[in-house]
């Protein structure tokens, strides 16, 4: 039986938690709520794991995602079930198995939008897509579009049963890529409207079946949920600080027994992982100097015990010295090992695979320094050997406990990992309006008192200036547009409040553009890249839905001088006359903002429209975090955990509408 105080403290607190789930909350109802949070991570694992599998050229494992029945439509092109998919794959690969010496076939897929189904046995998702191929001989191409896929649930577990692939870009390495036949590209269905974006996992129908599992049994799953959110979230920063070289805080990131890899060659214990880093150079970037490596289809295993777990993904490295005119690309898959130390997640190993390494302005039709023919098989790299001791196992429960106290912990821990998916979904959601020009939907993200920066010129506080901003700056949507600038949100870092109501959120901004003629500088549009990063994110769970808080965008971090010029050829920009200020942008002379960017002080510093001297690609603009150190809490140079009109207009803050302030250090889980 349980006591008075632990019922009261159980009605309390499920008074003050999301109802998106449950309605009675008992063993049963947590079992079925576990399962579907577990069942959309698989869902999305599933799509990352076809993309990494097509590194490879595995077109049989890559089929055996896909349901029996499944099928999958390329532009007008249309396939149904295993072998017919398989063989589709293998026709696109070089109709051979596996890959054959220098090809390339890298297809990032990522941005996951994702909606399970009331009944939890299917799902549907949306995801952004670009493929960099080669077949060693001559041959290079770049394709890109967007997925809206469906899954589904049979006796052998997540399923691909259709795969629809709208094609958007496609064109020569030597060229450079335009619109798919040059022409206008119209919009790609939303399998979701506004509302639905923000509710990943909708409320269940009907009472919850009987679950043979224990509350113990679900708590450990809940732990592990929670886990992998902690390790994603290490894997993502580390990517950044290396963007940066910010070696200390790296090397922060692993255990004292540690260990490094990269081709073979391998580095000891943190002095190691040193070393090892300083194979890129001392620490800090200098003028005309890019280092960026974009993480994408990032998979995460939590191993038996919760102390030990891997993450997999793939690596683009996008690298350069402008000064010199020197630019290469690199792709490699990574395969890491994490350890659980004193409750905190720390890197064990880093296991570093090149794929291909090539230069910028030669393309990888010819392959690379490194190919794919001396690359480990994907089975081998999966299953290599620890480089480092085992780990040893920890207890961990919640013993002297009651029941109820211990339904009580395991549902607000449901919930703040149930938040992390809710967050990847709005923050998918407001790339993919962006890129459509959906205006009205695109505001329709935001909370009612919500803020939002509009690139160079501002803040606008509430859902109907952020409206009127986007509508003042591009006008009303149309059914087709001539190019598109790409908003891929990937990489992200969500740190979630204790009550799973509010979170941070950090993105990278991955930004391919496509246009009817491939990219010459000065285009808007064209065959080019460009970076951003989107650092003090905030989101809240609104009525049930997850909504933004505040979006605000530092770029670009780098710019491209059209395609056959890429980021190694942006020519330095004259400084301006000293004491000369930079006109308003037109929207803010056409639509001020609530607050100007030349208003934010330091924050806003070197940032086009803000203050100090304006610092342009191929110089080094300065870069903020929302978070510290996520192993060690060492602050990094520039630092705000909260909104950035937060300072300004103080009645902007969340923890004034009600919502708490998410961690911003090292989380013991």
């Amino acid at each position: 039986m349980t006591s008075r105080f632990a019922r009261s403290l159980l009605s309390l607190l499920l008074v003050s938690l999301p109802c998106a789930l449950h309605a009675a909350d008992d063993v049963d109802s947590l079992a079925r709520d576990v399962d579907r949070v577990t069942s959309l991570r698989q869902v999305k694992d599933l799509q990352r794991q076809y993309a990494q599998l097509a590194q490879f050229g595995r077109w049989g494992d890559m089929a055996a995602l896909f349901a029996r029945d499944a099928i999958f439509i390329r532009g007008a092109d249309a396939v149904q079930g295993r072998a017919a998919i398989e063989a589709g794959l293998r026709r696109r690969g070089g109709d051979r198995n596996g890959l054959a010496p220098g090809a390339l076939n890298t297809e990032l897929i990522d941005e996951p939008l994702v909606n399970l189904s009331v009944d939890g046995r299917s799902a549907k998702g949306r995801w952004m897509s670009l493929s960099l191929l080669g077949n060693g001989k001559g041959q290079a191409r770049i394709e890109g579009g967007v997925y809206e896929n469906e899954y589904v649930r049979d006796g052998e577990g997540w399923k691909i049963s259709l795969a629809h692939y709208y094609p958007q870009l496609s064109g020569d390495y030597e060229t450079g890529w335009t619109n798919i036949d040059g022409a206008d590209l119209p919009l790609v269905p939303f399998h979701f409207t506004v509302e639905e974006s923000g509710v990943p996992i909708p409320q269940p129908s009907g009472a919850a079946p009987r679950s043979k599992k224990s509350l113990a049994t679900l708590a450990q799953s809940i732990g592990r949920l929670n886990d992998e959110d902690a390790v994603r979230n290490l894997q993502h920063a580390y990517g950044y600080y290396v963007d940066r070289k910010m070696w200390d805080d790296v090397v922060d990131l692993f255990a004292a027994e540690s260990a490094v890899q990269i081709e073979g060659r391998e580095f000891s214990g943190r002095a190691g992982v040193r070393q090892a880093m300083e194979r890129m150079g001392p620490a800090g970037l200098t003028h005309g100097e890019l280092n960026d490596r974009p993480i994408f289809d990032s998979i995460v295993t939590i191993e038996p015990g919760g102390h030990e777990a891997f993450s997999r993904g793939i690596e683009l490295g996008m690298l350069g010295d402008a000064d010199n005119s020197t630019a290469h690309w690199e792709f490699t898959v990574f395969r890491n090992r994490f350890v659980k130390e004193g409750g905190v997640w720390k890197l064990k190993e880093l296991r570093l695979y090149p794929l291909m390494s090539v230069d910028y302005f030669a393309g990888w039709g010819k392959g690379g320094e490194v190919s794919t023919r001396d690359a480990p098989d994907f089975q081998k790299i999966s299953a290599a050997a620890p480089l480092t001791g085992k780990i040893a196992s920890g207890s961990s429960g919640a013993a002297g406990t009651t029941p109820a106290q211990q339904l009580v912990d395991a549902r607000r821990k449901l919930t703040r990992s149930m938040a992390y998916d809710g967050a990847e979904n709005v923050s998918s959601a407001y790339g993919y309006y962006i890129d459509d020009f959906q205006w009205p939907q695109m505001a329709g993200i935001f909370a009612v008192n919500g803020n939002k920066q509009s690139p160079f010129t501002g803040y606008y506080m509430g859902r109907e200036r952020i409206r009127g901003a986007v509508n003042a700056t591009w006008g009303p949507s149309a059914a087709t547009r001539p190019g598109i600038s790409f908003h891929w949100r990937t990489q992200l870092v969500i740190n979630v409040a204790e009550d799973g109501r509010s979170a941070n959120l950090r993105a990278r901004l991955f930004q391919p553009r496509t246009g009817k003629v491939p990219g010459k500088a000065g285009d808007f549009y064209g065959a080019m890249f460009f970076a951003g990063i989107y650092p003090n994110d905030q989101v809240v769970l609104e009525n049930d839905v997850w909504k933004f808080w505040s979006l605000e965008i530092d770029e670009p971090y780098f710019s491209s001088a059209g395609w056959k010029g890429g980021w190694s050829s942006v020519k330095p920009v004259a400084p301006p006359a000293p004491g000369t200020k930079a006109p308003p942008t037109a929207l803010a002379l056409k639509y001020p903002p609530d607050i100007a960017m030349d208003k934010l002080g330091k924050r806003a510093e070197h940032f086009r429209g803000g203050t100090g001297e304006t610092i342009e690609w191929p110089g080094i603009l300065p870069m903020w975090f929302n978070y510290r150190n996520p192993v060690s809490g060492r602050m990094p140079e520039n630092y705000m955990p909260d909104c950035v009109p937060c300072e300004v207009m103080p009645e902007s803050q969340m923890t004034r509408h009600g919502y708490l302030m998410p961690p911003s250090g090292p989380q013991a889980q």
